[in-house]
């Protein structure tokens, strides 16, 4: 399936759709799936508070030979290792890339243990959309180390070896999720774009790289997402193919909008805009008329010649500006219920209707 014709199912979308970025503070995996349930668009929750590996970059990496994690998530992996496991590793690897049979791809209860619980809430619920996600090759491969703290990007035979692996875990969770009957919302998290460089031959390499992911992604039936909740080169996300583009508010918008060409392309693509509009800097204060007045303000201004406010930013999503597992269960529930109160008003800003969208479920 082409990315344009995948890309038409935006369109069914209620009106400034909501959903979460991925992961939850809860620690009953009920409540927490409950949670991402409620949303417009439910997605697949990350909940990684007193379970590690579900932190972003162990969940990614499972299987991968000589990982280690510690409690905060943050990844190392023995080269003795995975020299030893590695033929083994790419073997079973290339195998099920070539045959297309990735269910063993898919996470484990160690890694995700709404995984499965969510499967079957979107196939009985008959849900429309559903969103998952997956840590990002870039962020991945530059954030996991060498026990000697080289970045796993610039090992080669790792390098090629994690890239895969997240392709395979990716297009396994797509496949999955298509055959629960939805058609799956598929972000890639990649909040270390902000130290991508185009004067990185490697940078560039790894950009081309996850252009690939998306092609392959988008041909398995899915829209795929890209979330960075740092400022990076947004010239060169807006190009990349993707079908959403989710960022900060607050932070990145404007920048995003400054890149006027590239903007436009975006636009006349289908694509759209995931606005990360309520804050989750715990250290933040904000006003929420005052954030959605600037996210009108800013777009009213931005938009190209012939492109209707009301039109365009319907279609756009919104979302908590980043995760929320490093909050307190009350406190993510808050910005959850003020992503309720964004949505409302611009939705009255737009002049579209304001009464609950028909629910997903009724697909």
């Amino acid at each position: 399936m082409s990315a344009p014709t995948v890309r038409r199912a935006l369109q069914l979308l209620p009106p400034l759709a909501t959903t979460g970025i991925g992961s939850l503070p809860h620690t009953h995996l009920e409540v927490g799936l409950q949670a991402a349930l409620a949303m417009d668009i439910p997605f697949l929750p990350q909940l990684p508070v007193g379970r590690p590996s579900e932190f972003m970059l162990p969940q990614a990496l499972e299987g991968l030979p000589g990982l280690r994690w510690d409690e905060d998530g943050m990844c190392t992996v023995d080269l003795e290792e995975w020299s030893a496991g590695r033929a083994d590793f790419e073997a079973r690897l290339e195998t099920a890339l070539d045959s297309g049979s990735l269910e063993s791809f898919e996470p484990s209860l160690e890694g995700c243990r709404a995984w499965r619980p969510f499967l079957w809430e979107v196939e009985n619920r008959k849900l429309t959309f559903a969103k998952a996600q997956l840590a990002g090759p870039f962020t991945v491969r530059l954030w996991a180390r060498t026990r000697d703290g080289v970045p796993t990007l610039e090992v080669p035979g790792l390098d090629a070896g994690i890239h895969r692996l997240l392709l395979a875990r990716a297009l396994a969770m797509v496949k999955a999720l298509r055959r629960a009957g939805t058609t799956p919302l598929f972000f890639l998290d990649e909040p270390g774009l902000n130290s991508f460089s185009r004067g990185n031959a490697r940078h560039l390499l790894a950009m081309q790289e996850l252009r690939l992911m998306v092609v392959a992604l988008q041909r398995e039936g899915a829209l795929v997402g890209l979330h960075c909740c740092g400022n990076t080169d947004w010239a060169l996300l807006l190009e990349a193919g993707l079908d959403v583009l989710a960022l900060d508010v607050r932070l990145s918008l404007d920048a995003v909008l400054e890149e006027s060409g590239p903007f436009a392309r975006f636009l006349d693509s289908g694509a759209t805009l995931s606005l990360g509009i309520i804050p989750t800097d715990s250290s933040s204060t904000y006003d929420l008329g005052e954030l959605v007045d600037a996210v009108e303000v800013s777009l009213e201004a931005a938009l190209p010649p012939g492109r209707s406010f009301a039109r365009e930013g319907a279609q756009m999503l919104l979302t908590p500006a980043c995760g929320l597992a490093m909050h307190s269960v009350g406190d993510a529930e808050l910005v959850l219920e003020q992503l309720k109160v964004a949505k409302r008003r611009l939705q009255d800003a737009l002049g579209v209707r304001t009464e609950q969208p028909r629910p997903l479920a009724e697909g």
